[in-house]
């Protein structure tokens, strides 16, 4: 985690590992230790990056992880699996837990490009062309509202369809459609604007 650049996809929630998350939470319920182990090593990942996307800090983002899963190891008897998907709730946590930092930090979000981003090992022109890409996206996506970076967030980074994104943040779908909406427009706005400026 560590260090590591967030990338898309959903870790190891495959739909063949989705088949089995309702025992698995079953039994994580009644303190199975593998069962909880095994939704930690199946979520931590995309918590992870969705909570950096949104703090930009490595360590920030390692610390609210672990609160996150320490949230839903204590909220684990109350979840029930009929209702929303485990990683819906796991981001409800995670929403929950980052406005708690910002809140207690008494400041808005400010992101400027992070000198510890890491790639893969391409050529060094490509590594350079590939730093300067996400450095311009982490800012862009830092111009956009609170509701509009969860949005993308989780529709681009945590790989959730709409339906999943209105469930997690509590909206419906009509408006989670109109925030992406608007979001998009916003960033083609202010990707132009910059190209422009160059």
């Amino acid at each position: 985690m560590k260090g590591d650049r967030p990338t898309g996809g959903s870790g190891d929630a495959s739909p063949r590992k989705r088949d089995d998350e309702p025992r698995l939470i079953q039994r994580a319920k009644q303190g199975d230790k593998q069962s909880i182990a095994d939704l930690y090593r199946r979520y931590v990942d995309v918590v992870y990056r969705y909570v950096w996307m949104r703090v930009h800090d490595d360590m920030l983002a390692e610390d609210l992880t672990s609160q996150v899963f320490l949230k839903a190891l204590e909220g684990l008897p109350t979840y029930e699996p009929g209702g929303s998907p485990f990683i819906a709730w796991l981001y409800r946590i995670a929403h929950a837990r980052i406005v708690d930092h910002w809140r207690r930090q008494e400041r808005r979000l400010e992101v400027a490009p992070d000198d510890s981003l890491q790639a893969p090992e391409p050529h060094p022109q490509e590594l350079l062309d590939m730093e300067a890409d996400w450095a311009v996206a982490v800012a862009l996506l830092a111009q956009l509202t609170d509701d509009q970076q969860d949005v993308l967030i989780l529709r681009f980074v945590g790989d959730m369809n709409v339906i999943q994104v209105a469930e997690t943040l509590g909206k419906t779908v009509g408006a989670t459609k109109a925030i992406q909406h608007r979001a998009l427009a916003s960033l083609a706005r202010l990707l132009q604007q910059q190209g422009g400026a160059r």
